[in-house]
């Protein structure tokens, strides 16, 4: 243990390590303070929503520990080329996707949402224990079959929690509790801290010392959430409890948690054989689609009918935002290693960006369209969703640009990973809430579950697709210098289609605000946490109540 002593490359990296100690045991200890304290309510907020918070934290933390990794992983200790490694890579975020469609099924069908969060919390414990147990190296060890299923086990693991954890949260609360929107606004800090802070420790651990150090303490970080959830159940005030406890009688729960395991079993195969991921995307998407439209032409009334046709239209163009947003985790990681002058700081420290921009810019946002609409000036759904896709393809062209101008034999000036991550946050706010909002809005009760998750399926697709795209980027076997070029060729093309896709969109937007119907929406029963909804990426958790 004496040579495990921290040294830093850059004052930057020392500075950033410590403020993300400093900062996740601030809230840490905050947290176990708020808890603990004998009166029902602190702030003015059931104590219940602290342990969420807490449990949040941590699991963000931990998922994002090893998100920040993962690439690095593939390529440099099991030995894939870049090309495979984003391929898998993007496999398996798209199963992140589609698994929080089942785990929030089953939870409102059956085990409800609190025992879904624990046996997600205890998935992805061990998930990401196994993630620290890495063997020799190379694809011939068979230390490798211990990954995959720490993948698949991390995968369904997220699946049931973060499918559940948020509708807990607005079951604390009555519908016209005016605290509901502050408290989510608290919960989402929670996601927001973990993610930040998780990218920078983990991050540095895992790069610095080995990848053991990086994935181990993700798994503590589970470990402690888990932990939270487990003792403070009392604080919950019995909230996220099976609706019809008779489901689950006779063994039909352990029933329950072996199709979850079966779940695992099916991420296993399938994180090894990308294909069938894509296929399956395909397919099941493609039917999807075909599905919602039929309904839509057969069984609506007009209004309605069109509505459906101005959500597909949405969902369609956040494919195309996805594929380029989620290069951030994969190709982009790998770009900032090689050819990125980033001051002897390590480049998975730079996936913090995004979650810290997001925490600086998201009340900016919620204060611009608010002030807007007052004025009458707020832009409409589908024109946001175009500004989201022009404001991603141009982060693109900023880092193209700027890596041109220095020379592509000279290291890309760090400023520049700044700016496409800054482009790319402040599209995600244009899409990624708003898209949650239109989708509940647009679509008929009875069809809301069912529009929520051809949303997240897109999502999913999306993630595929930015795999395929990464591994366009994939040069093995050149130069360091024809490499980056062929990066920034691939990334030049991607940022001018995005623009062009944007502009159409754009165009097209009163056509599609038409098609909504926006003066004779009735008021539904809105998604829970709907105002603070999709305020990360990878947010899944928000189903409707009952």
């Amino acid at each position: 243990m004496h040579e495990f002593i921290f040294t830093f490359d850059s004052l930057y990296e020392l500075w950033a390590f410590w403020i993300a100690v400093v900062a996740l045991a601030a809230f840490l200890l905050g947290g176990v303070f708020l808890v603990t304290r004998p009166e029902p309510e602190v702030i003015g907020h059931p104590k219940g929503l602290f342990l969420l918070f807490m449990a949040e934290m941590w699991e963000r933390f931990s998922y994002y520990g090893m998100r920040a990794l993962l690439i690095f992983y593939l390529v440099q200790h099991w030995l894939f080329s870049d090309s495979e490694a984003s391929i898998i890579y993007g496999a398996y975020t798209a199963l992140v996707y589609i698994t929080p469609v089942v785990g929030g099924y089953l939870a409102d069908r059956y085990i409800g949402q609190r025992k879904a969060v624990l046996f997600g919390a205890v998935l992805l414990t061990f998930g990401h224990f196994f993630m620290a147990f890495e063997g020799g190296g190379g694809q011939n060890d068979p230390m490798i079959n211990v990954f995959w299923l720490a993948l698949a086990l991390i995968i369904v693991g997220s699946g049931f929690l973060k499918a559940n954890i948020s509708v807990i949260v607005g079951q604390l609360y009555s519908r016209t509790d005016i605290r509901r929107d502050p408290a989510y606004t608290i919960f989402y800090m929670g996601i927001n801290v973990g993610a930040a802070t998780a990218s920078i420790i983990c991050g540095y651990l895992g790069q610095t010392y080995g990848w053991e150090y990086g994935f181990g303490l993700a798994g503590v970080g589970m470990l402690v959430g888990l932990i939270f959830f487990v003792i403070g159940k009392p604080l919950l005030l019995g909230k996220g409890e099976p609706k019809d406890p008779a489901k689950i009688k006779g063994g039909k729960e352990w029933g329950i948690y072996g199709a979850g395991l079966a779940m695992v079993a099916l991420c296993w195969a399938a994180i090894q054989y990308q294909e069938l991921v894509g296929t399956v995307l395909g397919v099941f998407g493609g039917g999807l689609v075909l599905y919602v439209l039929s309904i839509a032409v057969t069984k609506l009334q007009p209004e309605e009918r069109n509505r459906i046709f101005a959500a597909m239209f949405l969902i369609l163009v956040s494919i195309v935002f996805w594929a380029l947003f989620e290069q951030a985790g994969s190709s982009l990681n790998l770009f900032t290693d090689r050819h990125v002058d980033t001051a002897g700081v390590n480049a998975s420290m730079f996936q913090s960006i995004n979650a810290i921009y997001i925490v600086l810019l998201a009340p900016v946002f919620a204060m611009l369209w608010q002030g807007l609409a007052r004025k009458g000036a707020e832009p409409s759904t589908p024109m946001k969703f175009g500004l989201a896709v022009i404001q991603v393809g141009l982060g693109f062209l900023v880092l193209v640009w700027g890596a041109e101008s220095v020379g592509v034999n000279v290291p890309t000036p760090v400023i520049f990973i700044f700016l496409i991550y800054l482009l790319h946050t402040t599209g995600e706010l244009c899409l990624s809430p708003v898209g949650l909002s239109a989708m509940n809005r647009l679509s008929p009760g009875h069809m809301a579950s069912l529009i929520m998750g051809t949303w997240f399926f897109a999502s999913a697709t999306g993630n595929f697709a930015a795999g395929l795209i990464a591994a366009a980027t994939g040069a093995e076997g050149v130069s360091e210098e024809a490499g980056k070029q062929l990066v920034l060729d691939v990334y030049s093309t991607v940022g001018w289609y995005a623009v062009g896709i944007g502009v159409v969109v754009m165009v097209v937007s009163p056509l599609v605000k038409k098609l909504m119907h926006l003066d004779t929406l009735k008021d539904d029963a809105p998604l829970e946490g709907l105002a603070e909804a999709g305020l990360e990426a990878q947010e899944a958790g928000i189903r409707p109540n009952g």
